[in-house]
């Protein structure tokens, strides 16, 4: 009965039974081992707080009773009053010394010490009524009571005597504590030993040898064999985990076939994808191909319609009406931005294309020569500036032409009769480098903070400002082509700002 019983205990109950019972025991010995302990601190107490300063005490006394033993030998040779003061001084030392030991008797003291410390004061004031005050009152020359003085002597020697025993017995009682806690550490370790064996014990019949079988049912499983019933003979846990691995195996059995056939039509869906991706590269590629050909293509036939439309109006300009010179003017403008937008096309396809290779790039050498690029744009009034830019590894002239336009945007959409103010700044987030274009232009409305990295996108009538519209979408391109991103910064009260990110070199840091 007991056995079914615990057949059915479960792994963790079993553990906490055995857990409990060696807990239970564990803290008895603890306890005792802390009574124990107790103890053997107040014997090691007694030992190192009092006898050992009693003892010191008592060899000082002695030393005392020997002072005031000369002062008075002295003072009876030479009736002088400087030999009394070691006398004097003895005194001061015994009531000290007396009142020191008294004291340290007081607790955990025993009987004994404390009437030999009597003794010693009753034969101390002896010695000095019957020989050391006659001799000091003149009453007595020659007797100095070497009989009292060996009795005061013998007195000492009994208190150390006592004050020895009293040390004796709490070193005594001392090592019978250390033996106790010694046993009691045996005891323990053993039960631990003993739990550690039924640990190993039952982990082995329940969970260790059985999860072996299971393991090996689940392989042959695996290996093919579907009908393969699994079962476990070990804790209920176990049993309940191979009935649940059973019916998996039986589920997984009904739907194989299903399996089977979902992935013949996958392999089918992954050939047909793999076709439409080889599709859309070699799409993508013609696609480029054309773009870049039709831009290198469509500059010739510009060229001669814009110079002939330049040539049309400088020959024939102002001797047609007024309409006609506007008619011209349209067309001598048209052509020169269709000329633009498609150099500008061409650069935006080139990124990321046409590569040299990355290379360190100290971003404090870009910026003078972006500087310079901008020197005429900018006029007398303007101010760039920059702080300490750190070195990254990219394409110089992609890089540089990011500043171009970003500084550029700055100076072109500056505010009237505000001279331009642009400042590139950079801080290091992490693993990658923030670097800040911040300006006192007009700003970018929070709406088209998106819309402002798209190609072709303008925020401002063409005749208000000249442009493509495409400027900042090759620098948005420039930054994912060094593997950064770029945002518009809503925060500022004044201008633009915006933010790009660029990887850091390993140990890069600003100059």
């Amino acid at each position: 009965m007991f056995r079914a019983r615990l057949r059915g205990w479960t792994l963790r109950r079993r553990v906490a039974v055995l857990f409990t019972v060696a807990g239970i025991l564990l803290a008895g010995i603890g306890a005792l081992a802390a009574v124990t302990a107790v103890d053997s601190n107040d014997n090691l107490d007694v030992i190192l707080e009092k006898t050992g300063p009693m003892r010191v005490a008592g060899q000082e006394l002695y030393s005392a009773y020997l002072d005031q033993e000369t002062g008075v030998r002295g003072y009876a040779l030479s009736r002088s009053a400087e030999n009394l003061q070691p006398y004097e001084e003895g005194m001061i030392t015994e009531r000290d010394l007396l009142t020191r030991i008294e004291t340290l008797n007081a607790s955990d003291g025993t009987a004994a010490i404390t009437t030999s410390l009597q003794v010693v004061r009753d034969r101390a004031a002896d010695w000095r009524r019957t020989v050391a005050q006659p001799v000091i009152d003149g009453d007595s020359t020659g007797n100095i009571g070497t009989e009292q003085f060996d009795a005061l002597r013998a007195a000492v020697d009994q208190l150390q005597a006592d004050i020895l025993d009293l040390r004796n017995e709490a070193a005594a009682a001392a090592r019978r504590t250390g033996s106790t806690l010694v046993v009691l550490e045996i005891g323990a370790a053993l039960i631990v030993i003993v739990v550690g064996a039924l640990m190993l014990i039952l982990l082995n019949r329940l969970v260790a040898r059985p999860v072996t079988e299971l393991a090996g049912q689940v392989r042959q499983v695996a290996g093919g064999d579907y009908e393969r019933p699994i079962t476990s003979g070990g804790s209920p846990e176990l049993r309940s985990l191979a009935a649940d691995v059973d019916g998996m195996r039986r589920q997984i059995a009904r739907e194989l076939t299903l399996v089977r056939e979902a992935r013949a039509e996958v392999e089918s869906a992954n050939e047909r994808l793999e076709a439409k991706a080889e599709e859309l590269t070699r799409s993508n590629r013609d696609l480029e191909q054309f773009a870049y050909v039709a831009s290198h293509d469509l500059q010739e036939p510009l060229r001669k319609v814009a110079s002939f439309c330049q040539l049309l109006q400088r020959r024939y300009g102002g001797q047609l009406d007024e309409r006609a010179d506007q008619y011209i003017g349209f067309a001598v403008d048209g052509a020169e931005r269709m000329q633009r937008l498609i150099n500008d096309l061409l650069a935006f396809s080139r990124i990321g294309r046409l590569t040299a290779g990355f290379k360190r790039v100290e971003l404090d050498q870009v910026l003078p020569e972006v500087k310079s690029q901008l020197e005429a744009r900018a006029g007398d009034d303007a101010r760039i500036s920059w702080g300490d830019l750190p070195a990254v590894e990219g394409e110089e002239p992609l890089l540089t032409t990011l500043f171009v336009n970003l500084i550029g945007n700055s100076l072109k959409f500056r505010r009237p009769d505000v001279p331009p103010e642009v400042r590139v700044t950079a801080e290091r987030d992490g693993d990658e480098w923030k670097i800040n274009v911040r300006d006192n232009g007009i700003g970018i409305e929070r709406e088209f903070a998106d819309k402002v990295f798209v190609i072709f996108q303008r925020l401002h009538p063409r005749d208000a400002y000249e442009g493509t519209g495409i400027g900042l979408a090759i620098v948005k391109k420039i930054v994912e082509y060094h593997g950064g991103r770029i945002w518009l910064d809503h925060d500022v009260e004044q201008g633009a700002s915006i933010w790009f990110t660029i990887p850091a070199l390993p140990d890069s840091s600003p100059d």
